[in-house]
């Protein structure tokens, strides 16, 4: 999921919102009792403005970080995609396909000499060979793909960087 800057929804969110989103992205399994304890809350207040948030659409979901060893992902890359015309016809059908690749981890339009930016988990560089060749430059209107080996993961992913006040605060 993503937002545009004209999407924002932090109008909605007040600062003791702010925390308790910082503290479910840092600790999703953290027990309401917790949340409600560390933020000076009751439980029932706590859970109501969880669910809330939930219902809101701040928070989008709760899950696991999995090691991708762990799963057989032993090569991750970065693959730029050009389209052959900036229709919207060429766009959704290339969305459309990206969506449908299940070793396409995430997918992102952007501005600069490619249009789309998509981080793919595969088991090897045969089965990146198969996911570029067949799959991803298979998809109606790309014209040029090029794509970046990860060496290594110098940061990983650990949230969104949340300040806990807003400039309307």
């Amino acid at each position: 999921m993503y937002y545009a800057a004209n999407d924002l929804k932090e109008d909605d969110v007040d600062a003791l919102d702010r925390q308790i989103l910082v503290k479910l992205q840092d600790d999703g399994r953290l027990t309401n009792a917790r949340l409600a304890q560390a933020l000076g809350l009751s439980q029932s207040a706590m859970s109501e403005r969880v669910r809330r948030l939930e219902q809101e659409g701040h928070i989008v979901g709760y899950r696991a970080l999995v090691d991708p060893a762990s799963l057989g992902l032993g090569l991750q890359a970065f693959v730029a995609a050009e389209l052959i015309r900036h229709g919207t016809d060429c766009i959704e059908s290339f969305e459309r396909g990206v969506v449908a690749l299940r070793d396409v981890r995430a997918c992102y339009h952007v501005a600069g000499r490619f249009d789309y930016l998509l981080h793919v988990a595969v088991r090897d560089l045969e089965h990146l060979g198969r996911l570029i060749k067949n799959d991803i430059a298979a998809i109606p209107g790309v014209d040029k793909v090029e794509t970046m080996l990860v060496y290594s993961e110098v940061k990983s992913d650990v949230g969104w960087p949340a300040p806990l006040e807003s400039p309307n605060d």
